[in-house]
């Protein structure tokens, strides 16, 4: 948005703009208890540089005349979509004054405007992907894996497409299927970045999978634990600042995971895979794939390597994520990464 469309966009809802913010931006601005949604009446008029400023800029602060209010129903769509599309979550928002009510509804009729319903905004978030669509397939060797079928998958509004990598001869297959939910990262999967071990625990994954008979690993469209490669990018800056990234991500807004691992469930289901053993160091995978009624009878590390650039990053997984981390960094009796004895049963796992 730029100053204009922002002028116009007050001229014809009659009402000045608010800024509306996620509770996770509120702290990082230093406003706690903050609810999921806050919309900011700013003093005078905003320009759009000091809304981007406001929005996702580290040491931005409120102007001292800044009142807050609850955002509602509308305004907490707003964020819920801008999050699913991977966008920032701010949004500006306008109330239609009673007077401009019939302006605003002759844009819609006339198509300059769209309406969407609020409810079925969040219904449509909180729903997740919907249905799945199977789009189409083909075998694709790999050099981990040569006998590899992938399968893409396409969500029902279209944002998203995920991959299930296939390997083995589906008939010979473990009775506890091995699995692996790998969400997609462009800088270590393709370009090999030291930022991370990403890349590392994709290929070791396929290859453990091949090494035990087959099964599936499932390749999420789920960038930077949910929040695209825009925004990746902006953490990473921040990190290079002295921020870890669960911090960096709260600062331009998000939580420490926006990812929705239901999409996994959806997957497995459609390919017939119902018992697994699940390759992953995050507990919130095995609990996910638990709540949604995949029987995870077991659980096997799968791990990159430390090296001088990820080892912050391993370190916050392991500490703040609680990933199963503590082997490989070498720290004994870590509490935040110690695994439990056995794996629950699918309907005893807590949710969280």
């Amino acid at each position: 948005m730029h100053d204009e469309a922002l002028a116009a966009l007050e001229a014809l809802a009659g009402s000045a703009a608010q800024l509306v913010l996620s509770r996770h931006r509120m702290a990082a601005l230093g406003q706690g208890d903050a609810h999921d949604a806050v919309a900011l009446s700013l003093p005078g008029r905003p320009d759009c540089g000091g809304l981007r400023e406001l929005a996702w800029t580290r040491g931005a602060s409120l102007p001292a005349a800044t009142t807050q209010a609850a955002g509602n129903r509308a305004e907490r769509a707003a964020l819920r979509l801008l999050g699913r599309a991977q966008l920032v979550p701010a949004a500006v928002a306008c109330a239609v004054a009673p007077e401009h009510a019939g302006v605003v509804a002759a844009e819609v009729a006339c198509g300059n405007l769209l309406a969407v319903d609020a409810a079925e905004a969040l219904r449509l978030c909180d729903g997740g992907s919907g249905s799945l669509t199977r789009v189409s397939e083909a075998r694709v060797p790999l050099a981990e894996a040569e006998n590899s079928r992938f399968v893409l998958f396409r969500e029902a509004d279209g944002l998203h497409e995920h991959v299930a990598i296939v390997i083995g001869d589906v008939a010979g297959w473990p009775d506890a299927v091995p699995v692996r939910l790998h969400s997609s990262c462009l800088t270590g999967d393709l370009f090999g970045s030291l930022r991370c071990d990403c890349g590392e625990q994709l290929r070791r994954g396929v290859a453990a999978i091949d090494a035990q008979g087959g099964g599936v690993l499932l390749y999420l469209s789920q960038e930077g634990r949910g929040i695209g490669l825009a925004n990746k990018l902006r953490a990473y800056g921040l990190q290079d600042e002295g921020l870890d990234t669960i911090d960096a991500d709260q600062v331009i807004g998000f939580s420490k995971d926006e990812r929705n691992f239901r999409i996994a469930y959806e997957m497995l289901e459609q390919l017939g895979v119902t018992k697994v053993k699940l390759l992953t160091n995050n507990p919130g995978k095995v609990e996910a794939l638990q709540r949604a009624g995949i029987n995870v009878v077991a659980r096997e590390a799968i791990y990159g390597e430390v090296t001088a650039q990820n080892q912050r990053y391993l370190q916050t997984k392991a500490h703040r994520h609680g990933h199963w981390l503590h082997e490989l960094l070498g720290e004994q009796d870590e509490p935040a990464s110690t695994e439990p004895e056995r794996l629950p049963a699918p309907g005893a796992v807590s949710g969280a």
